[in-house]
């Protein structure tokens, strides 16, 4: 299974710009709740809004101040572009204490880019003007770490230990694996070939994913990003991957009739809602979605 961890050290060489765009801007959604989009700051995330959580969850968290002395130094040659969500709880959690420990480390904050997305059902996960564009962001919070205008690595959601242990082994050229591997690299590979030499390898690999994979929600989320960004044959692959690895779980096969039946290819759909039934006979989607496709292929 070489080929996922030399991925590790070979995939990611975009490059970073901080943006001069309009800073902290706030939308109301349909609901009636606010939400940032966009290139937002601290100041941003400390207005009336947002600055209970976010004033909480930074002074609440007791920074490892020690373990910052060890990287203070080598993290001041480094770059960081964070996406989150300011409707994600992880994000409200993960993205205060980020904000402490940079500061404890005296990082100079000009040196950080933060970028606010959407969770809206057709921009889900995107920025108003395609800020996540080329950086294979499916979660949220995403701290990605660059140098000489590199990326070197990212904490995906959440760290892996701490964030001031995950900073350390990042900046200290330790070796660190983050969190949903399996999901990077699958937008490595869509990325890098077509699908049609990606079946070609089917078998070695799922064989391969099937010891990264965070369990079945893992390429779940990756096929809504594909999918809600209206990329049908990226989302029905990753689905469809994901029912390989997964062929006993009926939340996949239900996913995968989803992404076929808004492509408006009802008979795949029609047979992918039927495997779903199979696993869990009282699926009341499943149950309701094989209804609508009957309605919509007799019209």
């Amino acid at each position: 299974m070489k080929t996922i961890f030399l991925f590790l050290t070979t995939f990611f060489s975009v490059t970073i710009a901080i943006s001069q765009t309009e800073m902290n801007t706030e939308v109301i959604d349909d609901k009636g709740n606010a939400k940032l989009l966009g290139p937002i700051n601290k100041e941003g995330l400390q207005n009336n809004t947002y600055k209970d959580w976010f004033n909480k969850n930074y002074n609440d968290y007791i920074v490892n101040e020690k373990l910052v002395e060890t990287f203070k130094d080598s993290l001041k040659d480094y770059k960081i572009k964070v996406f989150l969500g300011t409707w994600c709880g992880d994000s409200k959690q993960e993205v205060p204490r980020f904000y402490n420990v940079l500061e404890t480390a005296n990082f100079n904050l000009d040196n950080l880019e933060v970028i606010a997305l959407d969770n809206e059902k057709t921009h889900y996960k995107q920025g108003p003007n395609g800020e996540e564009k080329g950086y294979n962001i499916h979660r949220v919070p995403t701290f990605i770490f660059y140098k000489d205008n590199k990326e070197v690595s990212r904490i995906v959601e959440h760290p892996v230990e701490t964030l001031e242990r995950d900073i350390e082994k990042i900046v200290t050229n330790q070796r660190y694996t983050f969190n949903y591997i399996a999901a990077n690299y699958i937008q490595y590979l869509l990325a890098e070939k077509t699908i049609e030499e990606l079946q070609n390898e089917e078998k070695i690999l799922v064989a391969q994913l099937s010891e990264f994979v965070k369990g079945s929600r893992e390429l779940n989320t990756l096929g809504y990003v594909y999918l809600r960004a209206k990329n049908y044959e990226k989302a029905i692959y990753t689905f469809k991957l994901n029912t390989l690895i997964f062929p006993y779980k009926h939340n996949v096969y239900d996913s995968l009739g989803e992404a076929y039946f808004e492509n408006k290819n009802y008979l795949e759909a029609t047979k992918n809602y039927n495997k779903v039934l199979e696993l869990n006979p009282e699926d009341e989607n499943a149950l309701d979605m094989l209804k609508k496709i009957k309605l919509v292929t007799k019209e």
